[in-house]
């Protein structure tokens, strides 16, 4: 029994760093991917992608979707940071994981891929509808654009199609400019009007439709133009990101090598823009660009450096904090002027853009309203592509003392003088009368 016990915690001082060295905001490096594939060919024809993510410090682990041994927590504690699910048309997970594990595993704060494809299955179908997307309805549809496709030796069913309606938002895509229009060929979603955190990142032409390519259309497609997202992403609340899209070939190596021509446009690009779109959005995806950190905050009187217990109202004070951005390898600082803060009871009594030092560190003085009550210093910032801030720090304001208030206030010296006029005409009139008899 003895040595069994020894074996025992052997066992345990070993596994228990792999379970706990996990993404931290503070330290957002040593990020471990698990890869769910419905074939393990995808791991070599989409070999690019992945080595992209593995030159940039992830730890792939590949597993097919079905496998029974996988597991997404062991003990309380995630194994992972990311979830990629390249499985389109998995039935059933293998292991303990399952439309609520990973749903969990997002609530908790980690990050998730999903490609779909034609074949998407009805369990792929209900982990984007929880993500606020929804797939067409019709399992034998794709998108078409009859406008906006990709030109190749054969005309084709126009499936084949050159995407490049981009989100403006150079946190999210990067600052290069893509230039080669995307590869797309699968099924289009359309986005959960009540769910404001989903966004498109690429969207289809006003004059694609989603329809079975290999039927003649009988009703019109309930899925058409603009409202059709190829790729969409989501930051919810929790900070947790996740990547959306209805094409799992736009990841394969043959579409981020392919020569690409857009319908009605005379330039043919060498190179599609599936690498770079793909390659940057999954920086973004994986924290390795918009994600903000806020350290060191502090308010104190003007001319002291100590952060008191109270104020009073009236005080001069000044508040700062430090904002810095990870850039993927180190945290840089982040230089935006649209940084606020509140002086907040029931509503804002003041609210200040903060001034920033180009060095990360931001900061304001105001001067205390003139009510006393329990404060908070609050900061609320939200900025598409960026993760989150909400700080606050209490603090009571009270109100002058009786010893505090000053002798002779400056704006009342006519009411001090039409008392003291009263005062003096008093004597006066006090003392004729009294010498006067």
């Amino acid at each position: 029994m003895g040595k069994l016990w020894v074996i025992f915690v052997a066992s345990i001082s070993i596994i228990l760093p792999f379970l706990c060295n996990s993404f931290s905001p503070e330290t957002p490096t040593d990020r471990r991917v698990l890869v769910l594939l419905d074939d393990f060919a995808i791991k070599s024809s989409h070999s690019l992608y992945f080595n992209s993510l593995k030159s940039r410090g992830f730890d792939l682990d590949f597993k097919l979707a079905d496998d029974p041994k996988i597991a997404l927590q062991r003990y309380g504690q995630y194994l992972y940071d990311a979830l990629i699910l390249f499985c389109p048309s998995i039935e059933r997970f293998g292991g303990s994981i399952d439309l609520a594990a990973i749903i969990n595993f997002v609530d908790s704060g980690h990050d998730l891929i999903i490609a779909a494809d034609a074949n998407a299955s009805d369990l792929i179908r209900e982990v984007a509808t929880e993500c606020g997307v929804e797939f067409d309805e019709d399992p034998s549809a794709m998108v078409i654009d009859h406008t906006s496709y990709a030109v190749s030796a054969t005309e084709g069913d126009h499936t084949l199609i050159a995407g490049d309606d981009f989100i403006k938002s150079d946190v999210i895509l990067g600052s290069k400019k893509i230039d080669a229009p995307v590869l797309f060929q699968g099924i289009g979603h359309s986005l959960n009007p009540s769910n404001s955190l989903v966004l498109k990142v690429l969207s289809a032409s006003p004059a694609a439709y989603s329809a079975n390519p290999k039927s003649k259309l009988s009703t019109p497609p309930s899925l058409t133009g603009s409202a059709i997202s190829f790729v969409s992403i989501v930051q919810a609340r929790n900070n947790a990101r996740i990547l959306i899209t209805g094409s799992l070939s736009m990841f394969s190596n043959g579409f981020f090598r392919s020569h690409v021509q857009k319908a009605g446009s005379p330039t043919k690009h060498e190179k599609s823009g599936n690498e770079q779109f793909l390659t940057e959005l999954s920086k973004w995806a994986f924290h390795e660009r918009g994600h903000l950190k806020a350290v060191n905050v502090k308010h104190h009187k003007v001319g002291e450096t100590d952060e008191p217990a109270l104020y009073r109202i009236n005080d001069d004070l000044e508040y700062s904090v430090e904002i810095y951005e990870w850039s993927g390898t180190s945290w840089e600082p982040y230089v935006a002027d649209d940084v606020q803060v509140q002086f907040y009871m029931m509503s804002p009594y003041v609210l200040k853009t903060l001034l920033n030092n180009k060095k990360g560190l931001y900061s304001i003085s105001f001067k205390v309203p003139d009510v006393y009550g329990v404060f908070q210093f609050k900061v609320e910032y939200q900025k598409l592509g960026y993760t989150s801030l909400s700080l606050s720090k209490q603090i009571p304001v009270r109100p002058y003392r009786h010893n505090e208030y000053e002798r002779f206030i400056p704006t009342a010296y006519p009411y001090y003088g039409a008392a003291f006029s009263m005062m003096a005409g008093f004597f006066i009139f006090s003392f004729v009368h009294l010498y006067s008899k």
